[in-house]
């Protein structure tokens, strides 16, 4: 399956939130919808969710537009939006049934998700009982009791504990595997650089950047090595000004160009004391701040 968002604009009153916004994302992969606060992400899945229509353009499913009674899309928001003083099993089964499921097949799906991310504990106590991480938990069951093709998942790694992280990255995992869309929107580039195939960047309501990040990372000038050693003084003195010492402990060697990259590890390793030397690539962070540190 593919999804689309092709050429969106939207506008509230005289104020232009999404300028021709385009992107696509495939089942079975992860994808990284990235910006800053009040570039475009949220008004982007709202419209993708059909919550309010575009000014024009198109959400398309395999190149048609796509029909949200046979497309499920499960969705856990930057903020909760369940009812903390109802008991946890009546509202998740009370959202999955909203989503379509007969009520003896939504308790049974909530039941095994609420096994599945140990909190059966707390089926029958009230949601604001629970720690923010178990609540976070709790969200998460109405975005995937109902089995949707396509999940939307915003900031989902907010105030979970280490442990529950771990637990939630094996989800995510699992829906990938099961050949769902996992869109991701957050702020955390570490979640995204580990989980996601294709990312886009919005910048003031237009996407700045889009595409595989493997070939994103590529597409940057391999003129730099990283070198870690334990004596990095003299590698600093034989290199002179292109060495410089990162705030990490190793060292960044400027090359006059590319193609020189063999030649100079090859130097390294036979003249000095080397741990690990590698071409420098640029962290999904480095990324972020040069495509949407200016909102423009």
């Amino acid at each position: 399956m593919r999804l689309e968002l092709k050429n969106i604009d939207k506008s509230f009153g005289d104020k232009q939130v999404l300028k021709g916004v385009s992107f696509t994302a495939e089942s079975g992969k992860a994808f990284g919808l990235l910006g800053r606060n009040g570039a475009g992400k949220t008004t982007s899945i709202r419209i993708l969710m059909n919550v309010f229509p575009a000014n024009s353009g198109e959400v398309l499913v395999d190149g048609k537009p796509i029909d949200y009674k046979a497309i499920q899309i499960g969705y856990l928001p930057e903020e909760r939006g369940l009812y903390p003083k109802k008991l946890i099993i009546d509202q998740l089964v009370y959202f999955a049934e909203l989503k379509g499921m007969g009520r003896k097949e939504a308790v049974l799906s909530v039941d095994a998700w609420l096994e599945r991310l140990e909190m059966t504990e707390y089926r029958n106590k009230r949601l604001d009982t629970l720690s923010k991480g178990n609540q976070q938990k709790i969200q998460l069951i109405t975005a995937l009791a109902h089995n949707p093709q396509i999940v939307i998942l915003d900031e989902p790694f907010s105030g979970l504990d280490p442990v529950n992280a771990i637990l939630l990255k094996d989800v995510v995992k699992e829906q990938i595997a099961q050949g769902k869309i996992v869109l991701f929107s957050s702020h955390q580039m570490s979640y995204i650089e580990e989980f996601c195939d294709s990312i886009a960047i919005i910048n003031a309501g237009r996407v700045a950047l889009h595409g595989d990040l493997r070939d994103i990372k590529r597409n940057y000038p391999r003129d730099r090595l990283v070198v870690s050693t334990t004596k990095p003084e003299q590698i600093q003195s034989a290199f002179g000004g292109a060495c410089t010492r990162q705030e990490n402990g190793s060292l960044m060697i400027q090359l006059a160009n590319p193609e020189e990259k063999s030649a100079v590890m090859k130097r390294l390793v036979e003249h000095f004391d080397i741990d690990e030397v590698r071409v420098f690539e640029p962290s999904l962070n480095d990324i972020f701040v040069q495509y949407a540190g200016e909102q423009v």
